[in-house]
Formats: structure tokens, sequence, C-alpha cells
């Protein structure tokens, strides 16, 4: 039987900012996630199962190579931590899992299945792959070398979710020691059954590609040659996992996304490695550009990850195509930033839906901008990214209220806002896996 790490994960980057845990504002989200830990693991050992409870580190990554180093085929990790934001349609539970993995993401509704049985008053979000977290990743679910989910229970910020996580600490721990279990011996029937590694036929830019990939626990593994072929520059990304199997060099295709190569499943275990997009890599995160989705795209994005929004905000995606093409902007780059920085029209914080204010603008008395109406709110956005962009003339009467302090034409790309539009590190680089997230549900991606 395989062994069960149990990783207390807490600190670091959650959501769309810094996790308040780490600037002392948030309850002990560290002492929580410990004192549940510590409660799963007697449960398992109970049961006869080998299990292995991560030191404590305020580093996610240290806690991930402590892991690794030890991990044997056959063994599985979960983490376990408190999101940092809480709205009224998000609260509960829901366990990430590698994105393109159908194997892990049927292990996540396992642990969720169990989970439900035993606490039904925290209520399941779902299993959602690492792709629609903020940053469009998550190492503990990528970088080890097992299988691995993260789970998170409850929002730390939400005194319902705390409360509840409190008083049922214990239901919590067997509901997810019962998760584990189920897990643990799927993963041995798919051990003894020899399919570990099993050969997967591969396309490249929907042509057939003459060398197999291969895929190993649900991942797809594509060889290095392939990789060059598709002019990886693996100097500059040493992150990505390798792997030597018979003689090949592999490495994991859902690393690619990042470098805007997608993976796209097909029928009879065959696999679509597209490098050709609508849109070029130097125009992907260009902010005076054309957009590629259409208002239904748009309206379909919300409506996954916030089907409220079509409700209150009907025309919202039409007025965002109409206003960026007017002064020439990126309308699927706008959109993407508002969905990052409304949450998808959550809001949640000090900026109220009635500010019609989209993208976090402040206006020249150090207060949040505020705008009569929907229309103004997002013309106000557009005309701010249009003044970091281009030294072009606005087309329209100016509303953006900061529009003429900005040194015209500073930040032409996406990755240039970072430090300017927000002082998050982190920032275009999740505008880029929500704008990735976007093209792949419009399937431009």
């Amino acid at each position: 039987m395989g062994r069960i790490f149990v990783c207390a994960i807490y600190g670091g980057y959650e959501g769309a900012a810094a996790d308040p845990e780490t600037i002392g504002s948030a309850p002990n989200e560290a002492k929580e996630m410990v004192f549940l830990r510590d409660l799963i693991v007697p449960e398992l050992r109970n049961r006869s199962f080998e299990v292995i409870a991560v030191p404590d580190s305020d580093n996610p990554r240290l806690s991930i190579d402590w892991i690794d180093k030890r991990a044997k085929p056959g063994d599985i990790a979960l983490g376990i931590h408190a999101d940092a934001y809480a709205h009224s349609q998000t609260k509960g539970v829901s366990t990430f899992y590698i994105a393109k993995n159908g194997e892990r993401k049927n292990h996540a509704q396992m642990i969720l299945l169990a989970f439900s049985s035993r606490v039904p008053d925290l209520p399941s979000r779902g299993a959602k792959p690492d792709t629609a977290t903020g940053t469009g990743s998550l190492a503990f679910c990528r970088r080890l070398s097992i299988p691995s989910l993260l789970m998170e229970i409850g929002f730390k910020l939400d005194s319902d979710d705390r409360l509840k996580i409190q008083a049922y600490r214990r239901e919590i721990a067997l509901g997810i020691a019962d998760g584990l279990v189920t897990w643990s011996r799927d993963v041995q029937m798919q051990a003894t059954s020899n399919n570990h590694t099993v050969p997967v036929h591969l396309k490249v830019n929907d042509e057939p590609y003459p060398e197999r990939g291969i895929a190993i626990d649900g991942n797809v593994y594509i060889s290095i040659d392939l990789a060059d072929r598709l002019k990886v520059n693996l100097a500059l990304n040493p992150q990505i996992r390798r792997i030597r199997y018979r003689g090949v060099v592999y490495l994991k295709a859902i690393e690619l996304r990042d470098l805007n190569i997608s993976i796209v499943s097909e029928i009879g275990r065959t696999y679509n490695i597209r490098s050709e997009h609508q849109f070029s890599a130097d125009e992907f995160d260009r902010i005076m550009n054309l957009g590629h989705t259409t208002a239904t795209h748009l309206h379909e994005f919300l409506g996954v990850n916030n089907p409220d929004a079509l409700e209150k905000f009907p025309n919202l995606a039409e007025i965002y195509i109409e206003e960026a093409k007017a002064e020439g902007v990126n309308h699927d780059l706008a959109f993407a930033q508002m969905c990052l920085e409304t949450r998808f029209l959550t809001f949640g914080g000090a900026i109220l839906p009635e500010f019609n204010n989209f993208a976090s603008l402040g206006d020249r008395q150090t207060e949040w901008a505020n705008f009569p109406n929907l229309r103004l709110g997002i013309r106000a956005h557009i005309q701010q990214l249009k003044a970091y962009a281009s030294n072009e003339l606005l087309v329209q009467e100016c509303v953006a209220p900061r529009f003429e302090l900005v040194k015209r034409g500073i930040a032409p790309t996406m990755r240039q806002l970072n430090g300017r539009w927000s002082a998050d590190g982190q920032y275009t680089i999740k505008i880029a896996a929500v704008l990735r997230r976007l093209y792949e549900t419009a399937g431009i991606f």
C-alpha cells in the first residue's frame, strides 16, 4: 500500500492579492490547518495506512521539495489550506487538480464526495482545475512527482465558514480521511494493473506526429525533441518537470501552457499539441490590438465563473467590445483584467458594484473612482489602458480621472503594467491566466 503525505499549507499568495495571513490581518490559518492535519494523520494510521505529516513551513515550495525527496511510486499527497476571500456564491470546500488530467479530476471528486457525506453543512464548490486559480497553476498540483491535490477548506475571512470549520473539525478530518482512503486505493489499483505509464498518440497543430508521447498518472509528457521543435526555450524555463523514460527525456505538456502552447484531448488517447493560435505570441499581451472573442464568448466565460453576473450586468460584454474598439484597445485583455480586478463581478472589497469601477481605478483625491453609469466606468478603464500603452489621442471625451498623469506609452504590453497598475508582483501573470482561460472557453487556445 502506498503512503499518504498530508501537508498544511498557509502563507504566500492566494486569489488576486497577497494572502492576508502574511500581513497579520487574518485569523490564524496556520494554526487551523496544522490542527486539522494532526487530526487526519492519526485517523489514517488507525486505519492501518502509512501516513506522513509534512513538517510545518510557511513556504509551500519547501514542503513540495520535502515531499518529492521522499516520494515513491504509489504514494499520494494532499495539501490543505483556507482561501483568503469570501463571496456568497463561493463559500465552502473545493479541491484543485492539475488541469488536463482526467484521472486527477476523478480523484478530486472522490475526496469531495467523501467529505460531503460527513460534513454536508460545508457545501462543495466542486473539483476545479488549477488553471482556475489566480496565477493559472498550483505548484502543489504540478511540481510533485506523485499524484497530488490541493483542498481549500472554507474561507478564513468569512465568519460563517470559520465557525463551521471550528465546530466540525472532527467531522472534517474524518471526511478527508475517508476520501484519502478511496483515492489511495484507486491509485494502488492502477499501479497493480500496470497502467502507470502508457503510450499516447500525438498531433502537432492538428497534424499527426510520428513519435508517441507517454501518460504517467494521467499527465501527458512529450519528448524533448518535440519541445525543441515547438521552440521552447528550456534554458529560460528550468522549472518544467522532466523525466527520462527508456532512453528519452520527456517533459510535462501542461507546463507549456504558460508559453502559449496548449494541449487538447481528442478521441482514442490522442492529444493535440497546439502552438499556432489565432493570436501570435508577440501580440498575446499587447494592449493596443484587436481582440479575438465575441460578446457570446465573453457571456459564456462570465456564466461559467459567476452566473449571477449575466443578470446583474447583461450588456457589459457588448460595451467592453464597443469601447475598446473605439480606442483601439484589445477588448480580450481589458475584459480579463476586469475579471481579475472585480473577481468576476463579485466585488467583495472596498469598491462597490454601484461605483461602476471595473479596474480598481483611483481618482486624484486618493479615493476610489466613481462613475455615474456602466458605460462610463468601462470607458475609463479602456482609456487608462490606452494612456499606458499608446501616445495616440483619445477618440472619445476623457473620463479616466488620472489619464493625464500617466507618462504616455510607458507600458505597451500587459507585462509592463507590473508595478504600475498594481503593486502585486504577480499581477500580470494573473491577468494572463484569466486570458488563457477565456481563450480556452472560446476554443481559441
